[in-house]
């Protein structure tokens, strides 16, 4: 089986979108073989281009979103450009955009006009907070969408206060990863009838999908668990943080009782194996409390690479809290082929992600790296 053979391959994606939750879809469908078609404006165009942190001229963030794709420039805002955008249109598979709602039909380049010029297209619009509803043209970033979920409440530390995540949740799980989802599953029935559809992602109706522990809380009658209390969030012993002597931290997530007495075992605490279920808002609260305190102390004897080697091999679910550049280093990642390193004729050599799907008879590639703004106007718009 030829390992080059991408199972998008054939499919051609028009990408209107910017910043994080469009580039980074359209760069997964990419990477698995379609034709990715980049569309920025003559001014700033995709944002990333200059934030965050940079070696020369380009933004790594800008860098490690925008790989396999094709560049062009094109202004929407003109007659000449928009009929270049049809003209893509009429024979592409899809197309992608993020701007607000009702800002494609203002254009003259919404569903309907785009649907009738080519019935079998499959459009794909991500918000903050949908297409339709009371919030739909309200401004937000991902820490406001989260916020209305109910998630970011019960993110939190010791101190209750809310934990702004790392991860951009809304915008990647919520935004990029849905409209993967709905864009395929549109395409699948748009290959199947010759119909396409309109596909609205809210990257807000997303988080609060997928917030399931709290929506099961949400349907017990009596107090809602405090933030960082509840199972998954803090309040038992068995899945927790802990700092060791070098101040550094291990994860356990011990939450099965095997796991947790091997853990027990493992620290040379085995009467702690009864505090299993102890629970931080339960009548056994102080239990629960005393018992995290007990792997404090413990956890505190060693350093974190101490503990590593210590527990290696011993089924207990703990692992070391890593920086980022230590995951780049570590064997899993580089077993797996999860890091690549991609060059840029000014930006030097950087390491990302790779795709993180593996299929039969198909090997990921980076083809191509990010381009500059209009790269390819010549070969895709026949421009000079």
């Amino acid at each position: 089986m030829d390992k080059h053979r991408a199972p998008l391959a054939g499919v051609k994606i028009i990408d209107l979108t910017r910043l994080l939750p469009g580039p980074v879809a359209t760069m997964h469908l990419a990477d698995l073989g379609a034709e990715v078609i980049k569309v920025e404006d003559p001014g700033l165009g995709d944002y990333t281009r200059q934030m965050g942190a940079r070696r020369v001229a380009t933004t790594q963030m800008f860098l490690a979103v925008n790989r396999n794709k094709h560049f062009v420039e094109i202004d929407l805002r003109d007659d000449a450009g928009r009929a270049h955008l049809i003209e893509l249109v009429r024979e592409t598979d899809a197309l992608i955009e993020g701007f607000r709602p009702g800002v494609m039909d203002k254009l003259g380049i919404g569903w309907e006009q785009l649907s009738a010029i080519n019935p079998r297209l499959v459009m794909c619009s991500i918000s903050g907070y949908g297409q339709t509803g009371p919030m739909r043209d309200y401004a937000g970033h991902d820490l406001n969408y989260i916020s209305l979920t109910g998630m970011l409440e019960q993110t939190a530390g010791r101190d209750g206060y809310p934990a702004i995540p790392a991860l951009q949740i809304a915008d990647l799980l919520g935004g990029a990863q849905s409209a993967v989802i709905g864009l395929l599953a549109a395409l699948l029935d748009a290959r199947r009838t010759g119909i396409g559809r309109f596909v609205d992602v809210s990257m807000t109706d997303a988080v609060f999908a997928h917030n399931i522990v709290g929506l099961c809380n949400a349907n017990i009658d009596g107090p809602q668990p405090l933030p960082g209390k509840d199972l998954l969030t803090g309040g038992v012993a068995c899945y927790n943080i802990y700092r060791c002597g070098d101040a550094r931290f291990v994860a356990v997530g011990a939450l099965e009782l095997k796991f947790w007495e091997s853990l027990c075992d493992g620290l040379g605490r085995p009467e702690l194996k009864t505090a299993h279920w102890a629970h931080g808002q339960q009548p056994g609260g102080a239990e629960a409390l005393a018992t995290r305190t007990a792997l404090d102390e413990v956890f505190a004897t060693r350093s974190q690479q101490q503990w590593v080697q210590h527990l290696a091999g011993r089924d207990c679910c703990v692992t070391p809290v890593l920086t980022t550049a230590e995951a780049l280093e570590h064997p899993l990642f580089k077993a797996r082929g999860m890091v690549v390193d991609v060059a840029d004729p000014q930006e030097g050599h950087s390491r990302f992600a790779a795709l993180p799907l593996k299929f039969s008879g198909f090997e990921f590639a980076v083809r191509r790296g990010a381009q500059a703004k209009g790269k390819d106007n010549a070969e895709i718009l026949g421009e000079n």
